[in-house]
């Protein structure tokens, strides 16, 4: 039985594979290599309007690496709309240790002090793999998204995996493009420089980056 180590994930991640489970209570993990790839553009990464003036207003305290577990937790729970969840028990705790790495990030969404929104990530050089996501109150997972991609672009990020392409991720600009290209662009990302931390006021960082993107659309 394969362990799955941070440095297996590492090594797997930098060859374009990604594991999964098929339930929280499955006790193998399938590997996943798709021939048809999704990604976030980071130079054409789309703000509806009205996700602007959400974003803006400051509904949400957004933070990051604050509440890693947490985040994984949540996005691991059963919904309406998502009965079923693909991390288990081996895959919570090998992304954590990740974290702990310096390899595995959040980007957290708090109102009123509750934590209502958040994705999560691996970073391995410029290349960011996003693996989910959650929302308890509307635009909270959205809104976090910008402040991933405002982040990676101050960062220096090459690459924004989104492994699949959805309705909920194309609205932003995800296309699917064929493994070969995928791997081509995976193979230089990961060979560049970025940062993750590379701002500590989130407001200025991301205010900043849609004004970036309204004088470019």
């Amino acid at each position: 039985m394969i362990v799955l180590t941070p440095e297996l994930l590492l090594h797997a991640y930098a060859a374009g594979v990604f594991p999964m489970a098929e339930s929280a209570e499955a006790t193998e993990l399938l590997w996943f290599d798709p021939q048809l790839r999704g990604i976030l553009p980071l130079d054409r990464f789309h703000v509806p309007r009205r996700l602007r003036r959400t974003v803006r207003q400051g509904r949400f305290v957004v933070s990051v690496d604050t509440a890693f577990r947490e985040v994984m937790n949540l996005c691991g729970e059963s919904t309406t709309e998502r009965p079923n969840t693909w991390i288990n028990a081996e895959i919570l705790e090998s992304y954590c240790d990740l974290h702990r790495l310096g390899h595995a990030h959040s980007v957290e969404c708090r109102l009123d002090g509750q934590l209502v929104g958040g994705l999560y990530g691996v970073s391995l050089g410029g290349a960011f793999f996003g693996e989910s996501m959650f929302s308890r109150v509307a635009d909270a997972s959205k809104v976090a998204l910008v402040h991933l991609v405002a982040r990676l672009v101050r960062g220096g990020y090459r690459l924004l995996d989104t492994q699949f392409v959805t309705t909920h991720l194309s609205q932003f600009g995800a296309v699917e493009i064929p493994r070969s290209r995928y791997k081509a662009l995976l193979t230089e990302a990961v060979a560049t420089k970025a940062e993750f931390h590379c701002a500590s006021d989130e407001a200025a960082l991301v205010d900043s980056f849609l004004q970036s993107i309204t004088q470019t659309s």
